[in-house]
């Protein structure tokens, strides 16, 4: 394998319970497999004077996989099952315009893979990822299991995008983590991206797109369903929403599950401090970090989620409890946040209620989820029944993945959401 990279998920999970999962960091011009790559497309997409969101930058091919055989061998080897595998695939690195959590406008990078030999129209998966904290272990700059899903998805037919989010992956900044409007941009302007660059290889992206995406990407994907179910482009709309394990109800079930032991003990520490972090740069939640952390980690923590620290670092730079990490207002933040916290959070707790995606939607989860916690999906639910939506709910049963139920999920669940997507799209 070439040069191992191990993802956020899989870093934490190797200093808790998971073992470490082979991710295989993916490098443009690799010599593996060069002969079946995809024709070059580095070229630029945008003139400098050309500004508009989702205009493409650039596209760079990632990696190529020449037929089914090769793309399931990619897929057991991270860990996926490989039962719906038909098709080659070809994936590219694309950036592309869009703008940042404040508005302005700034670039970001996903992933593209088209599946060969079948058919030039196309319909399109968009799939958003889970948690990362280090910018190298996005989708578009780490091969293997952060690609492994648009594999899975591309090798079965589908047209498959995942967006690195801003500030991962190629694109500048810290990354605004469980910002719904942020991912939702980067998400619907990774589409148009993509809408571009796909008539260079003889395809055409249909106008219905099937939303997933798990754990942050859960949230992120009902973001980007609710704002094409909204006519937020002129072209694309839901086809149907599929997200998985997801934290949809942080201030009322996953925080307090953070506090009370019920969430893994590291992670707890690990999403208390990330979230801490991320929203005060957004919404200035907290004063100074010496406020919300004690020492000596408000001297390092809020260097440690800059976007350039592996998740090993973040790891091992964090203490084992939440009660060595937080202050007493660090620990009231959380348990009973008030003015910008609690506005933050109810943006982001509002990804479930008051609409209605009038497209199939099925949510995913584990049994004794030890992240997000199924209380959320269980809240999710509750939302969507209250505006008069008939959801379905899947439970995947005791899925551990490597010692994690909730990175379990995410595996077990994405040959669930192929097949289901071919049911009902």
């Amino acid at each position: 394998m070439r040069g191992v990279r191990k993802t956020w998920i899989a870093a934490a999970a190797g200093l808790v319970v998971a073992g470490a999962i082979p991710v295989v960091a993916a490098v443009a011009g690799d010599d593996e497999g060069s002969e079946d790559r995809p024709a070059a497309g580095a070229e630029s997409g945008a003139e400098s004077d050309e500004a508009e969101r989702g205009a493409l930058v650039d596209a760079e091919p990632l990696f190529a996989l020449p037929d089914g055989e090769a793309a399931a061998d990619e897929l057991t080897e991270n860990g996926f099952d490989a039962s719906d595998t038909e098709h080659g695939v070809d994936l590219w690195r694309l950036t592309y315009r869009t703008v940042d959590a404040e508005g302005a406008p700034t670039t970001a990078s996903g992933v593209l893979a088209l599946p060969r030999d079948a058919g030039e129209r196309l319909q399109l998966v968009s799939y958003a990822h889970g948690t990362e904290v280090d910018r190298a272990s996005a989708p578009s700059v780490s091969r293997g299991f952060a690609t492994a899903p648009t594999v899975a998805y591309a090798s079965a037919g589908y047209a498959a995008v995942a967006p690195d989010y801003l500030g991962l992956g190629e694109g500048p900044g810290p990354h605004p983590w469980m910002d719904v409007p942020s991912e939702t941009t980067a998400s619907l302007d990774l589409l148009r991206a993509a809408r571009e660059f796909a008539p260079r290889e003889g395809r055409e992206l249909e106008p219905e797109v099937l939303v997933t995406g798990f754990s942050q990407g859960a949230s992120a994907a009902l973001g980007l369903g609710r704002e094409l179910r909204e006519g937020g482009d002129d072209y694309f709309t839901l086809g149907a929403l599929a997200p998985v394990s997801g934290g949809y109800d942080f201030a009322a079930s996953q925080l307090p599950a953070v506090l009370d032991g019920r969430v893994d003990p590291r992670w707890a520490v690990a999403y208390g401090a990330y979230l801490l972090v991320a929203f005060d740069r957004l919404h200035d939640v907290y004063g100074a970090p010496e406020d919300v952390f004690r020492a000596p980690y408000a001297d390092t923590v809020e260097d440690l989620f800059d976007g350039d620290h592996p998740g090993e670092e973040v790891m091992a730079g964090l203490p084992a409890s939440l009660d060595e990490l937080l202050t007493d207002e660090g620990r009231r933040l959380l348990a009973e946040p008030t003015g910008a916290m609690a506005d933050a959070l109810a943006e982001l707790d509002g990804v479930c209620s008051d609409w209605d995606p009038e497209a199939p939607l099925t949510l995913f989860e584990a049994t004794d989820d030890e992240q997000a916690v199924n209380e959320n999906t269980d809240a999710c639910l509750a939302s969507f029944r209250a505006a008069g939506v008939d959801p379905g709910e899947v439970d995947l049963g005791e899925v551990d993945f490597e010692g994690s139920r909730h990175i379990g999920s995410h595996v077990a669940a994405i040959p669930e959401i192929i097949d289901w997507f071919h049911r009902v799209a």
